[in-house]
């Protein structure tokens, strides 16, 4: 550790992006003071400030300074702090890591979210059709026999792609999607057990029920808008 840090994460319990860098900060053996956002109905000032480009979650504070956006978060812990790497050491892999991460966040998170804002059957089966091209890539990526992405341990692909795995999940039990299977995604569906079993997921990453219960909550609030506008 840096001599003495200050830091405070700004973030949702459900956001996988927020648990990206919980879970980068928990590898790192690095204690922060974690708050809450209520997303998105009432964005605190502190985020506001600390984030006034996007007014999104992950924020993390570091002595005073804000850092955004949770791949940057991630790469800038693992750079700041000692500890287990995250990234991989040898220039090639930790390029590779890179691309396949912007891979995710470019074209998987938007499709499988694309499913849960779906208005119609036919939309979120064409999400769903998205989802499962993208994460077919994926499972290739990790078809040499390694337990991770990042070798024997988790690391940088691994914090990515499994923070998205219990929305994977809720998805499962709010429309039947399987996102990953045994069957079309033997290597994936083995690398998630490995990864729900994991020290670094087990008290960071949420329930599918809590993901479920915000969507939930965030479909209400858009149908209570909805039905105001047409009075």
């Amino acid at each position: 550790m840096v001599g003495k840090e200050d830091l405070k994460l700004l973030g949702l319990e459900v956001s996988p992006f927020v648990i990206r860098v919980r879970m980068a900060l928990g590898i790192k053996g690095v204690s922060y003071e974690y708050v809450e956002e209520d997303l998105p109905f009432n964005k605190s000032d502190l985020l506001l400030a600390s984030n006034p480009v996007h007014k999104k979650v992950p924020v993390l504070i570091h002595n005073g300074k804000p850092v955004c956006e949770s791949l940057v978060i991630v790469q800038y812990v693992d750079e700041l702090f000692a500890g287990p790497p995250i990234l991989p050491a040898d220039p090639y892999e930790r390029a590779t890591a890179r691309f396949w991460a912007a891979f995710v966040d470019d074209k998987l998170v938007p499709a499988w979210i694309g499913i849960l804002k779906a208005k119609t059957e036919d939309e979120r089966a064409e999400k769903a059709t998205e989802t499962l091209a993208a994460i077919g890539l994926v499972e290739a990526t990790l078809a040499d026999g390694r337990a991770f992405f990042g070798g024997d341990s988790i690391g940088y692909l691994d914090i990515v792609l499994g923070s998205c795995l219990f929305w994977f999940e809720a998805l499962r039990m709010m429309h039947g999607v399987e996102i990953i299977d045994s069957g079309r995604t033997p290597v994936l569906a083995a690398w998630a057990e490995r990864f729900g079993e994991s020290a670094e997921s087990k008290g960071v990453v949420p329930g599918a029920d809590e993901a479920v219960k915000y969507a939930n909550k965030l479909a209400a609030a858009a149908a209570a808008a909805a039905a105001a506008a047409t009075k």
